[in-house]
């Protein structure tokens, strides 16, 4: 069911018996390797040089890099392996990078995501991966070592005569999917104020009630586009085949967001860490971490540490 706001947009849920993210996920293409094993996890030498700079860093445990991980996400950021408790995605493969670099074991502590700033500040671990966006709110009490650009993705049907999108103006007049309450909804109603304003047709804005939904929408032809997080998006294209990117936004548009690995302020293990995920960049590591999970489009030149991030919100 379907209805429209004074301001056209369309706000969608539909109920769709028997059909499950799961079912659409391993329908066709790219295979993906559940085994607690994870021989195809890229792998990165010690470094002497890295472990001298973290010999008097003080790990929660000795020997060992503590990483809280997010237990709210999912691939290709982060599930469990077919055992149900080792840690895959994106996320897992970075920590145990990184950790290989530094010379220390790897233990991860699981963690729901709004948990992660009391955690961090307690010493329960040395860092957090969990699709942390830099921002200036945040630095002002955590360090971050940048390894992703935050991207929204434009995503359609694989048959959609949609070839790009680039700007506002491509997307007038168009049924675009994307999630309520969200940053991407934030910049597609943004990008649609502005085509309204230029005299051009209005956006029809549609929300469904999860991924596999969205997916459907797209490949039944009740919407034209999905306008989400890219992260999310590009591991459903690349596992269902149904759907393909036409564009990208940064998370920040206008300005730059990236996403970091999260420290504690002024910690001495911030810049070997944003060190590290440099030396894997130089030796294409980290190039093979990110297209294993099919997130090259997110990838950053070099890790910086504290790059300005997005403006604390303006007091009303």
């Amino acid at each position: 069911m379907s209805f429209f706001n004074k301001n056209t947009y369309a706000k969608i849920a539909l109920v769709v018996i028997g059909i499950t993210y799961s079912q659409l996920s391993r329908s066709e293409t790219v295979p993906i390797d559940f085994s607690p094993e994870q021989p195809g996890r890229p792998h990165i030498a010690a470094s002497q040089q890295r472990i001298d700079e973290v010999a008097n860093v003080p790990f929660v445990k000795k020997d060992t890099l503590t990483i809280a991980i997010n237990t709210n996400s999912s691939l290709p950021l982060h599930d469990y392996a077919s055992d149900a408790k080792t840690p895959i995605g994106l996320d897992a493969d970075l920590a145990s990078a990184l950790a290989e670099r530094l010379g220390k074991k790897l233990e991860f502590v699981e963690i729901v995501w709004a948990d992660w700033p009391l955690g961090l500040s307690s010493g329960k671990y040395d860092a957090v991966i969990a699709n942390l966006t830099v921002t200036e709110e945040r630095k002002e009490k955590f360090d971050f070592a940048t390894y992703r650009h935050d991207i929204i993705g434009i995503y359609v049907k694989k048959s959609s005569p949609i070839k790009e999108v680039k700007e506002a103006k491509d997307i007038a007049g168009l049924r675009v999917i994307t999630d309520a309450g969200t940053n991407q909804e934030k910049l597609l109603l943004q990008w649609n104020d502005q085509n309204v304003k230029a005299g051009l047709k209005p956006v029809e804005v549609q929300y469904y009630d999860d991924r596999a939904l969205q997916t459907l929408a797209l490949d039944s032809d009740r919407a034209d586009a999905i306008f989400s997080v890219n992260a999310m998006q590009s591991y459903i294209s690349a596992t269902t085949g149904k759907t393909r990117l036409v564009g990208t936004i940064n998370g920040g548009w206008p300005l730059t967001a990236d996403i970091a690995v999260g420290l504690p302020k002024n910690s001495p293990l911030t810049k070997p860490v944003s060190d590290s995920i440099n030396d894997m960049i130089a030796d294409g590591t980290y190039e093979k971490i990110l297209k294993r999970w099919n997130l090259w489009e997110e990838a950053v030149s070099q890790s910086l540490i504290n790059p300005p991030g997005l403006p604390k919100p303006k007091a009303q």
